[in-house]
């Protein structure tokens, strides 16, 4: 199906069918190799503060850059309740497939960095290296469900679902039997986890939703030649400061200067 241009915010969006039947919003640069693909987080979309400074920063240093919408998110097909991690990770699949060309640099943001995970699992020869900003992989299994009360649980089982505050929108969270089912299958910190390239993990020591533990356990348990992780200082879980942007964007281009990942 031809994409399909709309009005998102100050730029055109397109649309892309998945090969699941899933209408993605997307929006692409044009520019030079490695290409920049961003993954969002929880409930989140391709608007948010972090997405559109590296859309900008890509312009401005003619690479390709590519962001979207999960399933469920932003302008993207379905409910978000009827999603999972597995449905989310099968939408970076598709886009990286049929939207861009050659290695990429993934920039996975909290549950992004879970999903860059499983696309370099999936895609090892697609991928050029990772940016992780406050990644969050197994976040389903390891802080999630724990966090939940005996009672709110035993809601998940018998009904199927239940709802959590959401700090970052008016919207509380709806958290489905599904989630905690599928991410159980999803799993990256548990079993062997090559990554043949570079990697770069940014995390804030204020941060409320990923304990800095997370990304100590995933230098520990990747198999991975160059990974490096810097924490800042009170940073908080959206790491969008001009001060931590920047950082990103440097993380971003350090990943990119090294060498292709051996197929």
């Amino acid at each position: 199906m031809a994409p399909r241009p709309k009005q998102y915010g100050a730029t055109l969006s397109e649309f892309l069918t998945s090969p699941t039947g899933r209408s993605l919003a997307y929006a692409r640069t044009d520019g030079d190799g490695p290409g920049i693909v961003f993954l969002g987080g929880f409930k989140s979309d391709m608007s948010g503060t972090k997405a559109l400074f590296l859309q900008d920063w890509a312009k401005a240093n003619g690479r390709a850059f590519l962001r979207f919408d999960y399933s469920g998110h932003g302008q993207s097909s379905g409910a978000f309740t009827d999603g999972c991690i597995g449905d989310w990770a099968e939408d970076a699949i598709a886009v990286l497939d049929e939207l861009t060309a050659g290695p990429q640099v993934l920039v996975g943001s909290s549950m992004g960095g879970w999903i860059a995970l499983l696309v370099a699992r999936a895609r090892p020869a697609r991928v050029h290296g990772i940016v992780g900003i406050a990644a969050a992989p197994d976040f389903t299994e390891d802080s999630m469900w724990p966090q939940l009360t005996p009672a709110q649980q035993q809601q998940v089982l018998q009904t199927g679902q239940t709802t959590l505050p959401n700090d970052y929108d008016d919207q509380p969270y709806i958290l489905t039997r599904r989630l905690f089912e599928d991410g159980k299958t999803r799993l990256v910190l548990r079993d062997p986890l090559p990554l043949p390239f570079r990697v770069r993990l940014l995390q804030g020591t204020g941060d409320e939703a990923v304990d800095v533990s997370v990304p100590l356990r995933l230098m520990a348990h990747a198999d991975c030649p160059d990974m490096e992780l810097r924490l800042l200082k009170d940073v908080d879980h959206r790491f969008s400061t001009p001060h931590c942007l920047q950082l990103i964007a440097a993380a971003i281009d350090d990943v990119s200067a090294s060498a292709p990942a051996i197929a």
